[in-house]
Parts: structure tokens; sequence; C-alpha cells
């Protein structure tokens, strides 16, 4: 057996351009299924980390009515609740800021001294909101550390953002790390910057009364799909307000979110899997060119005593060789391509040893059995007429 083996690769390089064509086919091919599977985690894993960025877990309760309000008042009730762990406002309005002759488009959010309950903010540098600055509706303000680069801004320094209908100066006081920036980086301006500042600012510069959601962070043993429908008929009910609330589980979107991004890798996935099959074909043609050029061998071998078997178990050698060589080729170049990407984008990219075992699985399996027609008609031929053959 040992000798079959070291005979087949003997013959794989006999045509050196033909074999280096056939483990190019393969590796292109497996070369195209690891990217594909490489940058869907990547990005699986980047959007993931964006959203988590934002900190917003568990429900949120919005109003589509304007006689259903969302004031202090569902605030206070909501967290009377056993089961919400944590509520706190929030207030979104999309405005500019103005600082260093340079005019950015900015998202304005309106929180409380409470948010970093719910929501997830990391100060990197100064304080985070107090009672006070909530009560006194303070013109201070808290921005991400990637807006604190570009605009050089530090602690204590002052900006100004366009508030409803006039330009008014808001004092830094501290500086987060809101997420990796994996959207900042793959769509440059295209993203607004954040800027957080008292929802009770947001409320009195731009004249809202009611917030634009409240976020509800449940208690663990709790079911955020069954809890949704007891919160909004508790708080109609305890103020007399009619059912125009909204609630979003929003890890359920996430989730489905998670769903949509694996279906797209399966789908991208099967349509590399497709070029694997095109280079199994290729291998296929390849070999049969393989059984013709040695039939005159494949004659000599069986009139000295060569059996069926022997015939087929060389061939098929050759096919899973072939097929191992341009899968370990593309493997390693589609690394290298993944890496090149992970670094250009600030991605991390893990390596999955089941998906690369899977691939050399397939890869080899589907080679070989590819080989399996050339193979067979190699073992029928005639010695008669295969010693004839020139």
């Amino acid at each position: 057996m040992l000798e079959i083996y070291i005979k087949s690769i003997k013959n794989i390089f006999v045509n050196k351009s033909r074999a280096l064509l056939t483990f190019f086919s393969i590796a292109v091919g497996v070369c195209a299924v690891i990217v594909t599977i490489n940058i869907a985690d990547m990005g699986h894993q980047a959007l993931n980390n964006e959203i988590n960025s934002l900190g917003i877990n568990g429900i949120s309760l919005s109003s589509v009515g304007s006689d259903a309000p969302l004031s202090v008042n569902e605030l206070n009730e909501i967290k009377t609740l056993s089961y919400v762990r944590s509520a706190v406002p929030l207030m979104i309005e999309t405005t500019e800021m103005y600082m260093n002759n340079d005019k950015k488009t900015i998202c304005l959010w309106g929180i409380d001294n409470e948010a970093d309950k719910t929501i997830s903010l990391k100060l990197l540098n100064g304080r985070f909101f107090n009672s006070g600055d909530i009560a006194s509706e303070s013109r201070v303000c808290i921005i991400d550390e990637k807006l604190a680069e570009d605009s050089y801004s530090r602690v204590g320094k002052t900006i100004v953002i366009r508030s409803g209908s006039k330009n008014e100066k808001y004092k830094i006081i501290g500086i987060i790390k809101t997420g990796s920036g994996i959207l900042q980086n793959v769509m440059g301006s295209y993203i607004p910057n954040f800027i957080y500042v008292p929802y009770s600012t947001v409320q009195n510069d731009f004249s809202e009364t009611n917030f634009s959601q409240i976020i509800v962070d449940l208690n663990d043993q709790y079911d955020a799909e069954k809890t949704a429908d007891s919160i909004i008929r508790y708080i109609t009910g305890n103020l007399k307000t009619k059912t125009d609330y909204r609630i979003n589980d929003l890890s359920k979107q996430k989730d489905d979110l998670d769903n949509i991004i694996i279906i797209f890798t399966i789908v991208l996935s099967a349509v590399g899997g497709i070029s694997l099959i095109v280079a199994g074909i290729n291998t296929m043609n390849i070999m049969l060119v393989n059984v013709k050029e040695k039939t005159r061998e494949i004659g000599i071998k069986k009139a000295l005593g060569a059996r069926r078997k022997d015939i087929i178990s060389e061939f098929l050698i050759i096919a899973a060789i072939i097929s191992l060589i341009g899968c370990l080729s593309g493997i390693l170049s589609g690394m290298v391509i993944s890496y090149i990407i992970s670094i250009l984008f600030g991605l991390t990219l893990e390596f999955n040893i089941g998906i690369i075992a899977l691939i050399i699985g397939f890869t080899v399996v589907s080679g070989t059995a590819f080989g399996i027609y050339p193979a067979i008609k190699a073992s029928e031929l005639d010695p008669v007429d295969a010693l004839r053959y020139f």
C-alpha cells in the first residue's frame, strides 16, 4: 500500500502545469468559501458589538398616538413593578454641533442620571450626570471617544449644539467609549456621532413633553415577550390613559438579526460550494486524461498481475491527494485574505477549527468521489488492448 501511495504522488507531478491548474481550481473554490464564512462571521461579531455598545437591552416602550403620553408619570409607574430592574427615559434628536469652525451631524440622546444601569456607557474621563443636572436642565454633555478625538475635545471644553431653533453652548463633563467604532470605520461620515445630554434639557430646548422611549431592563427570570402586555395594562389601568403604546423586545430583534445573518452566510457559502463542485468536475476531467495517457502503463500492470482494486486504489489516492493539496492551499490563501480584510476594517478574526475541518473533509470526499469514474474506467481496461495503445 505504501508503494501505491508513493507512486500516486509521483504520478501527480508528471505533468506539473496540469497539476498546478488542478490545484488552483480547487484552491479558488475553497478560498471563496473560507473568505465568505470569515467575512460573515466577522460582520456578525461586529454588528453584535455595535448593538451591544449602544447598551440597549430588555424592552422599549414607545407611544404611537397623541393620547398615549410617555412622561415622568409613566416612567415612575413602570419603576414600581417588581419584575423591572430599572427603567430610563430616552429622547433622541438628530441635530448639528459646531466646534473649531467645523460642523458635524450628531445624534443627541437625552438620558437621566441612572441611564448607565440600562445603557452600557463606559466612562473614560470626567463624570456622569447627577440629579442636579437633570433638575436644573443643565447644558452639560457627555461625548463619545471618537468625536472627542476628531474634534480635539476634552473634559471642560465647550461645544455648540443646535438645540431646537437656537445654538446653545454645552460644557463637556465626560467622555465615554460607546463601542468599537466598526460602523464608523466602514461607513465613515454616514454614521452620526452620539452626544448625551440630560433629558430635561432636550425637553426644554426642543419643546417636547413626552419621551421618545422608555427603556426597561427586566429581572433575569422574567420573559420580555410575556411581560410586555402586563406593563401596558398596568400603566393604562393606573393612569387611565389609552392603550396606544408599542413595546419592542430588543433582545428578540437582535436574535432575528442574527438569524438573517446566519441565513445570509449559508446562502453565500452554498454559492462558494458550487465552485468546489466545478473544481471536482475539473479533477474528474484531468483524471480521465490521465487514464488515457497511462493506458499502456495500466496494461503492463494488469499483465504483471495487478488487480482491479489496485488500479482503483491508485487513482482514488491521486484524486484525494490532489483535493487535499488544493484544499490546504485554498485555506491558507483564504485565511491570509481574511486577515488582511480584518486589519483594513478593524474587525476581529477568529479561526474556527471545526469549519476548517469540515471544509477539508468535504473537499477531499467530493474530490475522491469525482475520481471514482476515472478509476473504474482505468481498472476495466483490457490488458491486451491496453498494451497495443501508443
